[in-house]
């Protein structure tokens, strides 16, 4: 057995001292002081890949066009509560140049980062219909919005779609909505942590179930066009962004600005809600809410109460950012593509050492190289492989904690630097040797 680069004592001292029981379950936090108490303890570096944050600079039009617009004066205005016209005009304009789906200015509206705008839909979707009072997940995907229904006291289901690709998918579906108390089903596209991409035939049983049981898709948009496989990026020219809206009404997009746009410091999204949903009456909200349908209730109750509106100067970033876009004047694709890049490099390096990609298919396609993927070890479990690895100056998060019935961990690509691809293979050759997989 070689020495590890990290002395065991300490890693096991920090986990002991957080009171961890079990490290599967250890939260992204945790994992992060935990790492960065080992670094300050043996002086070695850490590679850390635990953290979803953007290493990259945000869009500068972004910056330059919020600083204006503060400069110019709105700090000292409110924000219109169903969003400032610039950007609700942009965001009708994107959708249509990279989704190729038509959604009115009017049914657009600015949340404080996407995480508001899910928080803020389920809280409406959940009041629709009585009858209709669970959610569904198609995990793996973001704890948090798990976190955001137990808040409101909602009940949800979950299923890992690992064994549920193709048409299994429209089965398991079916399995759950048939019941007749879904309400929405939440899902991330491409996918956060598993990185895999919906297909379009997977796209169209969603949609069609989500017609046939009337049920509101919530779909995550936050890593916007960045499956690097294809170019999604020229505006009004095939291909576009897959997504749900070309197969069924009922439908919420949450485009983010963090991810694709890395403007995350300034919390700004859009919640883009189908015109069929925004101006429907459902008769449990238009009783609770004066007779208004659902987009109104949203804007005018549900953001009004939340936050009172969205940051005034980033709406003017995002708008800027979006318009550039639509021009063909900004490739926000050339901005993060270094993701893929990356992932393709550390893919190699483990995998070389022994390591699996736990979710590694499209359907007959190997998944993209970007912001996220999965490794697994072995037998190793997701507590097993995360703990060892910390042993080599490695941090990670378990698949566990997204919902995944997999055995693995999430890799993030964001923070990695070109220096570390040597030491990562230097310290993966030392983890192999001493954790021989049994043949």
């Amino acid at each position: 057995m070689r020495p590890t680069p990290i002395s065991r004592e300490i890693i096991d001292r920090a986990i002991e001292e957080y009171g961890i029981m079990d490290y599967a379950n250890a939260t992204i936090r945790e994992v992060k002081a935990i790492a960065e108490r080992a670094e300050r303890e043996s002086g070695q570096e850490f590679i850390k890949m635990e953290m979803g944050i953007p290493g990259l600079p945000a869009a500068q039009i972004g910056v330059d066009a919020q600083i204006k617009a503060l400069q110019n004066g709105c700090a000292r205005l409110y924000p219109a509560l169903p969003g400032e016209k610039m950007i609700k005009d942009a965001t009708s304009r994107f959708i249509k140049a990279f989704i190729d789906v038509d959604i009115p200015a009017e049914c657009c509206v600015p949340t404080v980062g996407s995480m508001q705008g899910t928080f803020a839909s389920l809280l409406t979707i959940t009041q629709s219909n009585k009858k209709k009072n669970k959610a569904l997940f198609i995990d793996p995907g973001f704890p948090v919005q798990k976190l955001q229904l137990e808040i409101q006291d909602v009940p949800y289901e979950t299923f890992d779609i690992y064994e549920f690709r193709g048409p299994k998918l429209r089965a398991k579906l079916e399995e759950y909505m048939a019941k007749g108390d879904v309400c929405c089903l939440i899902y991330s596209n491409p996918n956060n942590p598993a990185w895999i991409c919906l297909t379009e035939d997977e796209l169209k049983d969603i949609g069609e179930l989500a017609t046939k049981y009337d049920v509101i898709v919530l779909e995550d948009l936050a890593y916007f066009a960045m499956d690097f496989r294809v170019d999604l990026s020229k505006p009004f020219e095939p291909p576009f962004q897959p997504t749900v809206a070309k197969y069924t009404d009922n439908y919420i997009m949450h485009i983010s600005g963090s991810k694709a746009f890395s403007y995350a410091g300034e919390r700004i999204a859009m919640a883009c809600i189908s015109p069929a949903i925004f101006n429907r009456h459902y008769p449990d909200l238009s009783a609770r809410y004066d007779g208004l349908p659902f987009g109104k209730v949203f804007i005018t109750r549900t953001l009004y109460a939340l936050s009172s509106g969205t940051s005034h100067s980033a709406q003017y970033a995002l708008a800027a950012i979006m318009e550039a876009a639509c021009n063909g004047e900004y490739d926000f694709r050339d901005d993060v593509i270094v993701y893929g890049e990356r992932a393709h490099k550390l893919k190699e390096i483990f995998t070389r050492h022994g390591f699996r990609i736990v979710y590694g298919m499209d359907g007959d396609q190997p998944i993209a190289d970007g912001f996220y993927f999965t490794i697994g070890y072995g037998n190793m479990t997701s507590g097993e492989l995360a703990r060892e690895l910390m042993y080599y100056g490695v941090s990670a998060i378990c698949l566990a904690t997204t919902g995944s019935w997999q055995e693995g961990l999430r890799v993030c690509t964001s923070f990695i630097q070109d220096h570390q691809y040597k030491i990562l293979d230097e310290r993966m050759a030392i983890f192999a040797e001493n954790n021989p997989i049994e043949s």
